[in-house]
């Protein structure tokens, strides 16, 4: 992946479309459309042009010219937009012109986003905001997308960064100037103020994990013995038949799941096979596999049919106990919920039951840390913290302390990409559409 090279890619969707969106970056931007336009717009203005062959000026397409200089564009390059008509021979036909101009390549995943992140356009926490906001499905990923990319985490790690630089920079005083009059009283005591009030805040932050959990969606996991109704329940969640119903019990076999939308909250809703004893393997190994979901869940629906002997539900983190086919006029006084995925009845309260589950386990996008990776950063920078604090306290070398301290700065320098993040980078960017 050269950097200087100028790229360009599809930044709208494949296919037959109205419009197809063609971006470029890179010095030799203005270049491409003196050669395939006739002329550069004015910056940021929409201009239309005729899009020319330049070997032959034979017409291509008849498209909005846009121009945007650097390093006031997205990549911090100079760009271009050509927004041209979305047939696929026009598409096709213009994208063979641009890859036959000297200096201009197809561009790789990721990468105009990656060439942001080298030019100081983005951090990498915003970046990862991008590529979240890009791949969300609710309101609630969605909010927490845009707080991501405006900043929010990026801003609150610079924060500890300069926070964790000024104490080292106190200690840095103590060790140079220990035996001159210049190091004030109670600098010690100082230091050990400013540790202990970045431990307690970086300890509220990593106590929250709604964040990351946000981004997977809450797992809830239809569980019972056969025949208790799970698949037609899952049916009426997901409104569409997304699972085989038959009165035969042992039917489903296999784990089923189905992304929702509650209440503006990602949700997975796991049908799995019914629970009890069996000589057929492969219904043994779906029992296994629906116990073992069923113990990883977050909220487990355990259904409770109103005939047949009563059976013991799985061990769950939150176990809700819903009696299925209401409609049949046996109430079960035992359990939270009576449903009918047949008439209905039931539904909506047991639908107001769970996006009340998904926002207490979830919030509404207010997390800082949205990815593992935020987290073993900051993880790595409070342990680093709490250990300066405890070589404080029992007096151990000053050199040894301010290693520690700037050990935290470089662990929390991570989550923005202060410091040497190359390894992760190849992996983020190639998360990306090729036009982002």
């Amino acid at each position: 992946m050269r950097s200087d090279d100028t790229i360009f890619a599809i930044a709208s969707g494949y296919g037959r479309a109205a419009v197809c969106i063609i971006r470029i970056s890179g010095a030799r931007s203005r270049f491409i459309l003196e050669t395939i336009a006739g002329s550069v717009p004015d910056s940021r203005r929409a201009s239309v042009r005729l899009l020319r062959e330049p070997a032959s000026g034979e017409p291509l397409d008849q498209a909005l010219v846009l121009w945007m200089p650097g390093p006031n564009s997205f990549t911090g390059e100079d760009q271009a937009e050509l927004h041209i008509h979305g047939g696929l021979a026009t598409r096709a036909a213009i994208l063979r012109v641009l890859g036959s101009l000297e200096g201009c390549r197809a561009a790789e995943a990721g990468e105009f986003t990656r060439r942001a992140f080298l030019n100081g356009r983005m951090d990498l926490s915003r970046v990862e905001g991008l590529a979240d906001l890009i791949d969300a499905e609710t309101e609630g990923q969605r909010r927490q997308a845009l707080l991501q990319l405006e900043g929010r985490l990026g801003n609150a790690a610079e924060g500890w960064r300069e926070d964790i630089l000024q104490v080292l920079a106190l200690i840095e005083a103590s060790l140079d100037f220990s035996d001159e009059g210049d190091v004030p009283d109670g600098l010690e005591a100082d230091i050990l103020r400013r540790l202990k009030a970045l431990g307690d805040e970086l300890g509220r932050v990593l106590a929250n994990r709604s964040g990351e959990r946000l981004r997977e969606g809450l797992t809830v996991v239809l569980a019972g013995p056969p025949n208790a109704g799970k698949s037609t329940l899952l049916n009426a969640l997901a409104q569409r038949d997304v699972a085989i119903v038959s009165p035969i019990a042992g039917t489903t076999r296999d784990v089923i799941e189905v992304h929702c939308d509650l209440g503006g909250l990602p949700v997975v809703i796991v049908d799995t096979a019914g629970l009890r004893e069996s000589g057929d393997v492969i219904e043994q190994e779906g029992v296994a596999r629906a116990r073992a979901k069923a113990e990883g869940a977050d909220v487990v629906l355990w259904l409770v049919p109103p005939e047949g002997a009563a059976s013991e539900p799985p061990v769950a983190r939150r176990l809700l106990r819903i009696a299925t086919k209401s409609d049949l006029n046996r109430i079960r006084e035992d359990c939270d919920l009576e449903v009918s995925a047949t008439t209905g009845e039931g539904l909506p309260e047991l639908i107001r039951a769970l996006e009340a589950e998904a926002e207490a386990a979830l919030g509404q996008g207010d997390a800082l840390l949205t990815r593992e990776r935020h987290r073993r950063a900051l993880e790595r920078t409070h342990s680093s913290i709490v250990r300066a604090m405890e070589m404080l306290a029992f007096d151990e070398p000053v050199e040894l302390i301010a290693e520690e301290v700037r050990l935290a700065s470089r662990a929390v320098g991570e989550i923005t990409g202060r410091v040497d993040v190359e390894h992760m980078l190849d992996r983020l960017f190639s998360s990306f559409c090729i036009g982002k």
